[in-house]
């Protein structure tokens, strides 16, 4: 039995793919073996030694130690493309609305309550709130991951010129993006033409204030910006002269934030993206799916931290290390079964930058179970070491 923890109210659709026979769900469990989260601030979590899996219901991992968990051989799961359909909508909300204030418009009729002749007001007001329509405009879109490729494909769709930049692009983006979404080679092509321009990239190290002074100056007079990845993506004091300079003309985000709310021509979004029962349904679902595999089976797939990692399970004894990624290793591991005189009858042995994860099934473990897990764990590099299946 599998004890899994929740930190958040998590879907009872997504829920119902953990059998009740192999997991016992809780939102109190001491010692868990996996848990699933969707917004909870994790940074501050002392993880017991029986944790050995983290499912992120969506994409972004913010609120969770990356870093910390992969120091412990925790495997860390997210949810890509599981809300990608609910934030390709508000995306193309948004750029409406940063065309046509239509937010303003509604805001300024709700004003007219109560006063006479409201028909010849809206008449002789109505004018303020005119803007552009999109069709035949230039959209931009930074990131071709699930949701950009959504994004790109629906703005063609509605008449747009789309561009697109992914330094990354992915084989399944490729093969999913239209063939109208021309590929540029720089963010900078992108930013000297596009009348609109949405992001659709993580937030870390190298992105963090990626829209800053220097990406503004080569911007297009009167760009429309959307941001619905992070708001770190964006350095506010640039925002601001950006804005003020009529650089940006509007500013659409998903993250509201103090100061972003006291500038002008902005509209601020309180993190709505993926806010949809479809969305939190197919997030918990994937989360469900990921985090069953890996302790059922000790597949890896759609890790964060550690490489995707799947073998078949043939019914033979399995062994799961969670290590880093360093000379000899495979070599030192062998050598252990080799001594043991154990049989290795298929391996797979996968790395992802300094993290590597390994799987091996043996014809038998020979009632050597504890000698063997106390020689692996004795490796240095070797985080995690588990026997998933006994035989």
């Amino acid at each position: 039995m599998y004890n899994i923890l929740t930190l958040n109210a998590i879907s009872e659709k997504g829920l119902a793919k953990l059998p009740p026979d192999l997991f016992a769900i809780s939102d109190k469990t001491e010692n868990p073996d996996g848990i699933i989260v969707r917004s909870a601030e994790m940074h501050e979590y002392e993880a017991p030694g029986s944790l050995l899996a983290v499912a992120r219901a969506g994409a972004g991992t913010n609120n969770i130690p990356i870093d910390k968990f992969s120091e412990n051989g925790i495997v860390v799961f997210n949810t890509p493309g599981a809300n990608a359909n609910a934030v390709k909508e508000l995306v193309l909300t948004a750029i409406l609305i940063s065309s046509r204030k239509i937010v303003e418009g509604i805001e300024w009729s709700n004003s007219l309550k109560g006063k006479e002749n409201i028909d010849k007001l809206v008449e002789s007001g109505k004018k303020q709130f005119a803007g552009p329509e999109i069709k035949g405009k230039k959209l931009g879109v930074i990131g071709l991951g699930a949701i950009g490729v959504l994004v790109a494909n629906a703005a063609v769709a509605l008449g747009m010129e789309v561009i697109g930049y992914d330094p990354f692009l992915s084989v399944y983006s490729a093969w999913s993006i239209s063939s109208e979404v021309e590929l540029a080679d720089s963010i900078a092509s992108i930013v000297t033409q596009c009348d609109y321009i949405t992001v659709h990239v993580p937030l870390n190290a190298d992105t963090k204030n990626m829209f800053n002074d220097e990406l503004f100056g080569m911007m297009k007079k009167g760009t429309r910006l959307l941001n619905f990845s992070r708001g770190g993506l964006v350095e506010t004091a640039a925002l601001k002269k950006a804005l003020a300079d009529g650089v940006v003309d509007k500013y659409i985000t998903d993250f509201p934030s103090e100061e972003v709310l006291n500038l002008d021509n902005v509209l601020a979004i309180p993190h709505l993206g993926a806010s949809t029962p479809e969305s939190e349904e197919n997030c918990a679902e994937m989360a469900a799916i990921e985090i069953k595999a890996f302790l059922k089976y000790g597949t890896i797939k759609n890790s964060v931290n550690f490489p995707n990692c799947e073998a078949l399970y043939t019914g033979k004894a399995r062994i799961t290390i969670a290590h880093q990624n360093i000379p000899n290793m495979v070599g030192s591991m062998t050598a252990i079964f080799a001594k043991e005189n154990l049989n290795i009858d298929n391996m797979i042995n996968k790395s992802k930058g300094e993290w590597a994860y390994t799987i091996i099934d043996l014809d038998s473990l020979c009632g050597k179970n504890d000698t063997i897990l106390a020689e692996l764990r004795a490796l240095p590099g070797v985080k995690k070491a588990r026997i998933v299946r006994e035989q």
